[in-house]
């Protein structure tokens, strides 16, 4: 019976990937779907991520969990960057691959990895991006302290998620996704601001919109 509702539990997540993907990827269609599921402006999502290409010659990235490779939009084509994009699920790196190749890059590096015990050193990571991901996991805490460990001194997390106490539509719909076993354990924007600074990491921004809370950090690079 067990093995029956973890199968049903990973068919649910699979669809629900498959669905969120399509939409997030348009965004004309993520526009209106985000305002009336979580009252939020998706512009703020986009415009994060657009910076990514403003990054300079040289600059590695780690993009996790990728999903279907939504951040890569942000990538210039012809930019010189090491990209890195890891997810726990086969088939969302799959999905972030065939989006590689149709945003022309070829020298994406793709890793199945569990975002709380990643296969990187140390420093290794001038920018991490986390989009829509951590309130998918059962401890987001944790996942926050070991993306912190990926990043070079002065090197920034960024990213966002859906946080509690937003609104009673929300926080409905928030316990809809946890029943489906799409939603972790989550938090409020007070929680996300905790996880930051336990893992050593300085708040240069932090923004909610809605129930999505976005955020940008950096490790200081006299530690």
């Amino acid at each position: 019976m067990a093995e029956v509702r973890v199968n049903w539990a990973g068919r649910i997540g699979d669809l629900g990937g498959a669905i969120y993907d399509a939409g997030v990827e348009r965004e004309w269609l993520a526009r209106p779907a985000g305002l009336l599921l979580w009252g939020t402006d998706t512009t703020l999502l986009y415009d994060s991520i657009r910076r990514i290409g403003d990054l300079p010659a040289g600059a590695s990235v780690l993009d996790v969990p990728c999903g279907g490779g939504l951040a890569l939009r942000g990538v210039r084509r012809g930019q010189d960057l090491r990209y890195v994009a890891a997810d726990i699920s086969s088939a969302m790196l799959d999905r972030a691959r065939r989006r590689a190749e149709g945003h022309g890059r070829t020298d994406v590096e793709f890793v199945e990895a569990d975002i709380e015990r990643l296969p990187f050193d140390d420093g290794e990571f001038d920018l991490c991006v986390s989009y829509n991901g951590l309130h998918c996991l059962p401890d987001p805490a944790a996942a926050v302290r070991e993306l912190a460990r990926c990043l070079k001194p002065g090197g920034r997390l960024v990213g966002d998620l859906i946080v509690r106490r937003a609104g009673l539509r929300q926080d409905l719909a928030i316990g809809a996704f946890r029943r489906l076993g799409l939603f972790g354990t989550g938090g409020t924007t007070a929680d996300l601001a905790q996880w930051l600074l336990d893992a050593d990491l300085e708040i240069e921004s932090l923004e909610r919109s809605g129930a999505a809370a976005h955020f940008a950090a950096f490790r200081d690079a006299a530690k």
